[in-house]
């Protein structure tokens, strides 16, 4: 799962403008992208995912743009790959970015409740 160095530095240029408080983080090969502490993101071997639920992923896929994979026949649901083309205009990359940020922050939420009602 490596991670170039120009391609980190192209998406964290794409993110900069549309992403207040990006930070990449590299982590088992590959690397995580926060926004504050929501972590909404990933890059491995190259490639742009963002976090996604049951509602977004379907526009993902209506693209046909595959989930992470982050071992062979193991499938993370959570994050898909975006299309490079979003990554090249700030504006739809501002939107996809945001839903990203959405469900990172539900799901951040919704781990704070379990974890409130087990402890």
């Amino acid at each position: 799962m490596p991670v170039s160095d120009g391609y980190l530095t192209f998406v964290l240029d794409q993110l900069r403008p549309v992403v207040r408080d990006v930070r990449a983080r590299r982590m088992f090969g590959a690397i995580g992208l926060y926004a504050t502490d929501l972590f909404f993101g990933l890059i491995a071997d190259d490639t742009f995912y963002l976090k996604v639920d049951d509602v977004t992923r379907l526009e993902y896929e209506a693209r046909g743009m595959p989930a992470f994979r982050p071992y062979e026949g193991v499938t993370s649901m959570n994050y898909s790959q975006l299309p490079e083309e979003i990554l090249e205009d700030s504006e739809v990359l501002r939107t996809w970015t945001a839903r990203a940020l959405d469900v990172a922050r539900a799901a951040k939420a919704k781990a704070k409740g379990k974890k409130r009602k087990t402890g």
